[in-house]
């Protein structure tokens, strides 16, 4: 699980709302997609979250037709608790517990991506996807090429057996390892 990351199992395409959008349609969204909150998206930007409770809040406050003044983005937190898409299962659990939500929105260079839930953790079995463990190695493999490329612009040390890999090849020092 610790290899697995947040954009493997996330939701891609989240259910999303405008901000000024008023609280009544928001709560019919939510039923005719039986989500249990919409994100508030302005463009690509992520805004705000309203959730089941934030609407029952609002009921027992006002009256079913005020709901049709009240915009999602009057009573959407102002602190919106996000996750990245390469944080790890792990990371994004433990975020999740720490802040007691039951999602988090994926965000990307400041833009809205996916969203992560309790469910797609639970949901996930490692068994059932093989092919992440192979991301998981196109990663790694990703990141061994990035340093190799690194060392090349260093100088050539020699010929050996390479410290991460155990092949024979043309080695470089990088971080004081012989790759």
């Amino acid at each position: 699980m610790e290899s697995v990351i947040v954009s493997d199992v996330m939701t891609r395409d989240p259910i999303t709302v405008k901000p000024d959008e008023n609280l009544l349609n928001c709560a019919r969204r939510m039923v005719k997609k039986k989500v249990g909150s919409v994100l508030l998206k302005d463009k690509k930007k992520l805004v705000g979250i309203v959730a089941e409770r934030d609407i029952l809040w609002a009921l027992v406050k006002k009256s079913k037709d005020d709901l049709k003044n009240i915009k999602a983005k009057d009573i959407s937190p102002k602190k919106i608790i996000t996750t990245k898409p390469k944080a790890t299962l792990k990371e994004a659990m433990s975020k999740m517990k720490k802040s007691k939500l039951k999602k988090l929105p994926v965000i990307d260079n400041n833009e809205l991506i996916g969203i992560i839930t309790i469910r797609d953790i639970l949901s996930f079995n490692p068994e059932f996807y093989p092919e992440l463990e192979e991301f998981s190695k196109i990663r790694q493999e990703a990141k061994k090429l990035k340093r190799l490329k690194k060392a090349k612009e260093r100088a050539l040390i020699h010929e050996g057996i390479c410290e991460e890999c155990g092949t024979i090849e043309t080695l470089y020092r990088v971080n004081g390892m012989l790759v």
